[in-house]
């Protein structure tokens, strides 16, 4: 099978959808002619023209209200956000327009949008360009939360987000654009809520999120150097999440670390944390949980800051020998 790379794969599968479906279109800053921020959109202007590749005004909230209206009016918008940051300014329209519109009418308006960000630390892009704030939205009922790790995932999971009637929030890792895996060239779609074990194993679960699989799975090679075998779980979307699956790995090894970039307090981790603590996994148990986040600061600009901001792969190696200490 053919490889692509995570970007490529965003692009083809919106414009799989676009050929098939004329009420999808794509809006947002520079998307036209420049291609995006990150060049996911580039080449499609040309294809689909302007009047479906709309380049947008430079306000965040002018997007988000441009794409609830048309959702709520038969079209599928999908909008780029530039960085995941900026969707601080449009966050009237998601979560008080976008997310609740379907539940106050009784289902008779809908809000099928999906709304695509680059999220995360890692290119020297400062601390208003590089935050992860999943937690955010996934704290908001009526929306979906997606965090693909993979080219794979992305381009199978896009189609479902863009398939859903409900809004979409699909968070892409910007250090995850250049990594490739192998892509079917025809369209499919991953069901949303469904997990994925990215390794198996059977002394320790890691549940991670996003770009922060990768370092998981570097982590896990290293570990198995030292006998110790890893179980990896990338949720893939962490609303819905997999909760099934998650509970299974852990009744499995016994020992949970959780990892995000995102910063540790009030992340998505400790929600995954008390899900087990609340479950009958927590009487597999035979360490505590174990999660580790971002620290509590703004992502500094300074390379080695930046690195040392969020969990590194000897971060993950140490908690894990520590679980297995037990």
């Amino acid at each position: 099978m053919r490889e692509l790379t995570y970007l490529e794969a965003v692009r083809e599968a919106m414009s799989q959808e676009m050929r098939q479906n004329e009420d999808v279109f794509v809006l947002g800053e520079d998307i036209g002619l420049y291609g995006g921020a990150f060049g996911v959109t580039r080449g499609m202007l040309d294809e689909f023209g302007p009047e479906r590749i709309r380049n947008t005004p430079i306000s965040e909230a002018a997007i988000s209200g441009a794409a609830v209206g048309a959702a709520l009016t038969g079209m599928r918008p999908i909008l780029e956000l530039q960085f995941s940051d900026f969707i601080t300014i449009a966050m009237d329209n998601i979560v008080n327009q976008a997310a609740k519109t379907r539940y106050m009418f009784g289902g008779k308006g809908k809000v099928p949008m999906v709304l695509r960000t680059p999220a995360g630390s890692g290119t020297g892009a400062a601390a208003q360009h590089s935050q992860s704030l999943e937690a955010w939205t996934a704290h908001i009922p009526g929306l979906i939360v997606v965090q693909p790790s993979t080219a794979y995932d992305a381009k199978g999971l896009l189609k479902a987000a863009i398939d859903n009637d409900n809004p979409v929030i699909f968070y892409e890792h910007k250090l995850v654009y250049k990594t490739s895996s192998e892509v079917p060239e025809e369209q499919y779609s991953i069901p949303l809520g469904v997990a994925d074990i990215k390794r198996e194993g059977k002394d320790v679960t890691i549940v991670a999120t996003s770009y922060m699989v990768h370092k998981v799975l570097e982590a896990a090679k290293e570990l198995e150097k030292e006998g110790i075998d890893v179980e990896v779980v990338d949720p893939r979307t962490i609303v819905p999440l997999d909760k099934e699956t998650i509970i299974k790995s852990v009744k499995k090894t016994g020992r949970l670390l959780i990892a995000h970039e995102a910063v540790k307090r009030g992340g998505i981790g400790g929600e995954i944390a008390s899900m087990i603590a609340e479950s009958e996994a927590f009487d597999y148990l035979d360490a505590p949980i174990k999660r580790l986040g971002g620290k509590e600061v703004p992502i500094p600009y300074n390379p080695n800051l930046e690195k040392a901001a969020t969990p590194q792969v000897p971060d993950i190696i140490e908690a894990v020998k520590e679980l297995v200490r037990y």
